[in-house]
């Protein structure tokens, strides 16, 4: 598969192959032995990016696809075709999400080779497919009745609450540990772990100096803002205060002209510039949510300073937890109260004597 290179500027970023092109079903090589894949998936994102690396006399694998019987059919087709047979050495997962580890488990098991994976993302990932075919637990339910749902959504929640495992193969017994800043050598090539922390536990970026390149998994995307959530199993977690802590240290240890090779959407360059965005994106919707919570709201009340849209049914989970992970923030750092009103909803105000300070 061969793209144009085009270089295409759009809102501070290169794209080199362009912003909406992609190879299609067929790999196409973004640097020496670096190649790009396309998978086609369910739901508003509705692909994911996979990267096959040379790798001596066979191949690594980043990141998976959902567990799906056309994700499966099209690793088959590459295995007798482009792969030409050779085996695959080692599968390697940015992060836990579905999308990512899907068929981590079915390739490993098909190739007897190792998984790669931090331990927070190993051990997490573990933990969310234990949950499959159990009931949504109350801390749970209380959890979203507080941030708002409505009893339709509750039991909407009720109903998918363990379906993780329904697009995840399981995962290995065993693993090899990434840490932040281990290198490895991947088809006689340099390659450092560097680790993010808030989208996911701890989620693995691969960085190659000699490349010039980062595969970035969800890390650092072009177009949208990598969620940042808060769930129920950690209901007063501060996410976002260790995902603007991650990007800005990645800010300081990568440089401008690096190719970002991210999980979705188009490889471009501008790593520097993105960040720069995504953080400002951020403390201007913390100054915001602080301003409107001069008096008090509910939780869904703080949807109009994050969202340009009206959420519906299908997003109202996330939203929510993104919601929180903002509220959150400014709870840890007392520029907001928290409290639960007579309905047992949370309601939330700024103390006007803690102004959020939207500054470097």
């Amino acid at each position: 598969m061969t793209l144009e290179r085009v270089d295409e500027q759009y809102r501070g970023l290169t794209y080199p192959w362009g912003r909406l092109e992609h190879p299609g079903d067929e790999p196409f090589e973004v640097a020496p032995g670096v190649w790009w894949l396309r998978f086609t998936m369910p739901g508003p994102l509705n692909h994911i990016n996979l990267w096959l690396l040379e790798d001596g006399d066979g191949w690594t694998i980043v990141d998976t696809c959902l567990n799906l019987d056309s994700a499966k059919a099209q690793w088959e087709n590459l295995f007798n075709g482009f792969m030409a047979g050779k085996p695959v050495n080692r599968v390697i997962c940015t992060h836990m999400h579905p999308d990512h580890i899907g068929l981590a488990g079915w390739l490993c098991e098909r190739f007897d080779c190792d998984l790669y994976m931090t331990q927070a993302e190993f051990l997490s990932g573990s933990l969310i497919m234990s949950y499959t075919g159990e009931q949504a637990p109350p801390p749970a339910i209380s959890f979203y009745h507080r941030t708002g749902f409505s009893e339709d959504q509750l039991a909407n929640y009720r109903q998918r609450f363990g379906s993780f495992g329904q697009y995840a193969t399981p995962l290995p017994h065993h693993y090899q540990r990434l840490t932040d800043r281990q290198t490895l050598s991947i088809g006689d090539r340099y390659w450092q772990v560097v680790t993010g922390q808030g989208h996911s536990p701890d989620h693995a970026c691969l960085y190659c100096p000699a490349l010039q390149l980062v595969i970035a998994g969800d890390q650092i995307l072009p177009r949208i803002t990598p969620n940042v959530s808060v769930f129920p199993t950690e209901p007063d977690g501060n996410p976002l205060e260790d995902w603007l802590a991650s990007s800005t240290r990645l800010l300081g240890m990568l440089p401008e002209d690096l190719l970002v090779l991210p999980a979705h959407q188009s490889p471009f360059t501008g790593v520097r510039v993105r960040l720069n965005q995504i953080i400002e994106s951020h403390r201007l919707a913390l100054a915001n949510l602080y301003d409107l919570l001069m008096t008090p709201k509910l939780l869904q009340e703080c949807f109009t300073s994050l969202f340009s849209r009206d959420i519906g049914d299908g997003e109202i989970q996330m939203a929510t937890g993104e919601t929180v992970a903002h509220l959150n923030y400014l709870l840890h750092r007392g520029n907001i109260k928290r409290r639960i009103n007579a309905d047992d909803r949370y309601e939330y105000q700024s103390d006007p004597e803690a102004r959020y300070i939207d500054a470097e």
